[in-house]
């Protein structure tokens, strides 16, 4: 990597995060839920051209596509904004969770792929790439033929934080051979159900600012809970306790911060059934230690209450121009089946701390 880039990704650093530069004015903002937008794992970057660009998984095969809005009600299609898997890319297939930073006029593209690189032949074998373009609508290309890094393990959803000069990389760690022996475990095997349950962990490490790699180890932040008595376990043990699968996962955080503390929002259960769900914790420090919040979960299925809305997760937020916080993730109705959608609602954190989102679904006709 050479200096010139480490020295324009340090000067940019504090002006980079999400949600904080560049965009248009925008009032009365006016959303309905699902957006006419098929992905899993949305992202929105409000670039400093006054456009909001969205980025998820699907659309296209090996890569991403994008799609760029003024009012983030009406999405135009960009079409393929990164190509993977050719003759020379490090990635080969499951491309997942894009995320994009602008950094002093660059545009940096965060992904999960299956790595080239697999003498074991593992049937998971995910890593985490950076690709750079010009522009928000692409074309990206690699910046590395190599991963970020490679801690030995699958890993996949990429988040950054940039605080004091320093970026912080969040991921999580598949439950692909994973093992983890706790009450639930214990339990689903008592039942007869499963042999063990693998679950997935969420990590956090300094990175280089010019993506070489990373700086120190990776910490430990978030897993699913070991005492079945434990307010989270509910929740976040639903595929395991519904029978649906014998993974509990912990995946696709999403770091901000308000005032003095910052706020970790993840994911659990599994991604493609109906419990998929999202809880935040909070901490002091960008790598810890993390509590999980009190009123989790706060993205979750409606189907109990009379709405239509199931596997709500991936999450991330966005301040658009109006000053307002969003978040956005996706979601399955009845309407659209198995076809995961993208939604937006607003999100605020209360006087005492606590962080909510404002779900506006689509309630189910009544008969």
């Amino acid at each position: 990597m050479n200096k010139l880039l480490s020295v324009l990704l340090l000067i940019g650093i504090l002006s980079c995060a999400p949600g904080k530069k560049g965009g248009n004015s925008v009032s009365n903002i006016k959303i309905q839920n699902p957006l006419d937008v098929a992905f899993g794992d949305p992202f929105v970057l409000k670039a400093s051209d006054g456009k909001y660009y969205m980025y998820g998984t699907g659309g296209v095969k090996d890569g991403f596509m994008a799609y760029t809005s003024t009012d983030l009600a009406n999405w135009e299609e960009l079409g393929r904004i990164y190509q993977g898997n050719t003759g020379t890319s490090w990635s080969v297939a499951n491309f997942w969770a894009p995320e994009v930073y602008e950094i002093n006029g660059k545009y940096y593209l965060l992904f999960s792929a299956d790595w080239r690189e697999n003498p074991n032949n593992e049937k998971e074998n995910f890593r985490i790439g950076v690709a750079v373009a010009d522009s928000p609508a692409g074309p990206f290309e690699d910046l590395m033929n190599r991963p970020v890094f490679d801690p030995g393990y699958p890993v996949i959803d990429a988040n950054l934080f940039f605080e004091d000069g320093k970026i912080y990389l969040y991921y999580s760690r598949c439950c692909y051979k994973n093992p983890v022996q706790s009450e639930v475990s214990d339990w689903a095997k008592a039942q007869g159900w499963y042999d063990e349950i693998e679950e997935s962990w969420v990590y956090g490490v300094e990175i280089q600012p010019d993506f070489s790699g990373i700086i120190g180890e990776p910490q430990l932040l978030l897993c699913p809970p070991v005492k079945m008595d434990d307010r989270q376990a509910e929740w976040e043990s639903r595929s395991v306790t519904s029978r649906e699968v014998n993974r509990r996962w912990t995946e696709g955080s999403f770091l901000i911060k308000e005032k003095d503390t910052y706020y970790m929002m993840y994911s659990a259960n599994y991604f493609g059934g109906k419990n998929y769900a999202v809880g935040y914790a909070t901490s002091k420090s960008p790598l810890g230690p993390f509590v999980k919040a009190d009123n989790n979960p706060i993205l979750q299925k409606n189907t109990e209450t009379g709405g239509q809305v199931t596997g709500t997760g991936h999450c991330m937020v966005f301040t658009a121009g109006d000053g307002q916080q969003y978040c956005v993730y996706h979601g399955r109705t009845a309407e659209t089946g198995e076809e995961r959608m993208v939604f937006i609602d607003r999100m605020e954190i209360l006087p005492d701390g606590k962080l909510v989102v404002r779900q506006t679904y689509k309630l189910k006709p009544k008969s």
